[in-house]
């Protein structure tokens, strides 16, 4: 990326920050008949099962998801800005990339609290991730190259991206949850755009293997984001009879909604360095459902 469109994204951010403290109405309590999540995106919506649950049992199935996708949201974030960190002692204050990862920062420290206040304000009570998950997020976040890094965080803030269009587009949405994704949206945005022009240095340059590698990068970053939204814990606080049985229930019809809603813009990430090929297709179909 030219040095001036760096220069413009930093002085966006300096010009207009967005503060969650004042952007978000955190005083306005939700309607009686709004959301938490759009129920294009809870994961029982469109099973027969789903019909016979309570209006209330359908308001804290939506309030508990969307507490869990924040959380994860938040968690991956954290790692995100401890590799930065890493990332920052290798470049020299006046780089023009050092000062916009400064930025970066600044706005993902002031994410991880919006969403923190958001699930309090929830009253959630998430569910930690796994110790699988913060395993593999840690080795990522400290021992991983940087380009590999950084291909991991823009798979994730793609589908944060879209995330963030689901919940602003629906007119039944909690304002205070459309207003954070709202503020999430547009931060991200320059967020995306940056690391997208600094990795092509990496992507124009990358051979079959690379790409290869790359691909699964992204695949295996969706993946493991989608293993944090829903979670058994959410049917039994709801009171859900047999909640294993609801659970793989609930899996099953979350993977198919989130093929069909949710993989667009990454698929379209990945094809712009040709990263789909007789390798990687198969996984990508196997653990992801995606029409590649």
């Amino acid at each position: 990326m030219e040095v001036k469109e760096i220069e413009r994204l930093i002085k966006i951010s300096k010009d207009r920050p967005l503060l969650p403290e004042t952007f978000v109405p955190w005083h306005e309590a939700p309607a009686a008949d709004e959301l938490f999540l759009p129920e294009g995106l809870n994961s029982l919506e469109g099973l027969e099962i789903y019909n016979t649950l309570s209006m209330q049992q359908k308001c804290d199935l939506g309030r508990h998801e969307a507490v869990q996708v924040m959380y994860s949201y938040g968690w991956s974030e954290a790692l995100f800005c401890l590799f930065m960190n890493r990332y920052l002692l290798t470049l020299q204050p006046d780089n023009v990339e050092y000062r916009f990862l400064l930025r970066e920062l600044i706005e993902e420290f002031r994410h991880q609290e919006m969403f923190a206040q958001a699930v309090a304000q929830l009253k959630g009570q998430p569910v930690k991730p796994t110790r699988m998950h913060n395993i593999i997020g840690q080795f990522t976040a400290k021992y991983m190259p940087h380009d590999a890094v950084f291909m991991s965080c823009l798979s994730i803030e793609l589908i944060t991206d879209v995330y963030g269009h689901h919940i602003r587009k629906d007119p039944k949405m909690y304002n205070v949850i459309k207003k954070i994704s709202e503020l999430h949206n547009i931060e991200e945005g320059r967020h995306i755009h940056f690391t997208k022009g600094l990795l092509k240095k990496y992507t124009t340059k990358a051979g079959f293997m690379k790409r290869t590698f790359y691909s699964y990068l992204v695949l295996l970053n969706v993946y493991f984001m989608r293993t944090l939204y829903v979670k058994k814990e959410i049917f039994e606080r709801i009171g859900m009879e047999n909640p294993g049985a609801v659970y793989k229930l609930a899996y099953k019809n979350y993977k198919r909604k989130f093929s069909a809603t949710c993989l667009e813009t990454v698929i379209e990430f990945v094809k712009e360095w040709n990263g789909f090929n007789g390798a990687t297709r198969w996984a990508w179909r196997l653990l992801l459902n995606a029409n590649v």
